[in-house]
């Protein structure tokens, strides 16, 4: 259950991943972390901020801020280091307060020199939480972004996270990262579904407006979407499919069905694991229509050190906090990560 996903990329030179004797491939990697409650320590009158300050249970004051951090961005610094040795170059977020949580985070000392640049929308969520993407401007050229509401008809007073689109270049390739956080199981996981069915249903009308603007679109969708590969909010009211052979306009390709096939989750809870953490890909990418970019693999990062190492939820996400109780962990999820290559120019 705890096994981890080992890929048979083997890195011979910085930028070449030689699956062939006379072939070389390019690699990238783009990620997805749930940092788990990424608040700043300052009061913001206009989110539901104030079990994050100095003075409440939690006691959330600048020494356990630089701590959650700088382990976010060790995490960061080291995801996709098997594959390429400048890691991540786009990484979506969720659960962060502002931008000046993002704008802390990317100087930390482990990744400051990548110089990742970002991308934030304050949205309407309660509690003030937004995703976010961050991007190396080595490797990525911002071109543009926008946000958009989750609405339910049912209830006019319903507000949680955006979903935000970035488009970029990749290396000389256009692709856009639609970034979500979709509503979660509170309440029950039958109660609370329609909400990801409406979530599922924006993200689908998102991807198709990309693709009526190009058929080939490389497309990302990315998040915690609080439901595995297997449920409907994912299968059917957004479209994907395990194969990506078949993957097309109606159905991107869900790499992360085979993990959860084989028991590998991003997060647990009553003694299982589920992924709701996933990379979803337009078919472009999935089989690498019109050249480009291409899917290769993907991995969930459960390294040891993000683990619990003892107790009742040993093996679990090692969190920085179980209740009011500060543990000095990372975050109640493990990042996942997505790689891609293309054929290197041939000198």
């Amino acid at each position: 259950m705890y096994q981890r996903l080992f890929l048979s990329l083997a890195l011979l030179f910085p930028l070449a991943v030689h699956a062939q004797k006379d072939r070389q491939y390019v690699p990238a990697c783009i990620g997805f972390y749930n940092v788990e409650n990424l608040y700043d320590t300052i009061d913001s009158p206009d989110t539901d901020d104030a079990e994050w300050l100095p003075g409440a249970p939690k006691q959330w004051g600048a020494q356990r801020y630089r701590k959650k951090l700088a382990h976010m961005a060790r995490v960061i610094a080291e995801m996709g280091r098997d594959v390429h040795p400048e890691g991540l170059f786009c990484l979506g977020l969720c659960e962060v307060e502002n931008r000046g949580v993002l704008e802390d985070l990317v100087k930390q000392p482990s990744i400051a020199e990548r110089g990742y640049r970002i991308v934030h929308h304050d949205g309407p969520d309660r509690r003030g939480v937004d995703v976010a993407f961050l991007y190396n401007p080595k490797h990525f050229t911002y071109v543009a972004h926008k946000a958009y509401p989750l609405v339910d008809p049912a209830d006019t007073n319903f507000r949680t996270r955006e979903q935000l689109v970035v488009t970029g270049v990749l290396d000389g390739d256009t692709i856009s990262c639609i970034m979500a956080h979709w509503p979660s199981r509170r309440g029950g996981e039958k109660a609370s579904q329609p909400r990801r069915f409406l979530a599922a249903q924006l993200g689908r009308r998102i991807a198709d407006s990309l693709l009526a603007r190009d058929p080939d679109a490389r497309i990302v969708y990315m998040g915690d979407l609080n439901d595995d590969p297997v449920d409907a909010s994912v299968r059917r009211y957004f479209g994907t499919t395990e194969d990506k052979d078949v993957a097309s306009a109606k159905k991107f390709y869900g790499p992360m069905y085979e993990l959860y096939q084989k028991g590998i989750g991003s997060l647990a809870w009553n003694d299982s694991w589920n992924l709701f953490d996933q990379m979803l890909l337009s078919p472009a990418l999935a089989r690498g229509h019109a050249g480009g970019y291409r899917y290769y693999g993907t991995r969930v990062f459960n390294e040891e050190y993000l683990r619990q190492q003892d107790g009742n939820f040993k093996g679990y996400p090692f969190r920085i906090y179980v209740g009011d109780t500060f543990t000095g962990g990372y975050s109640d999820h493990f990042p996942v990560y997505v790689i891609l290559v293309k054929d290197a120019a041939r000198p």
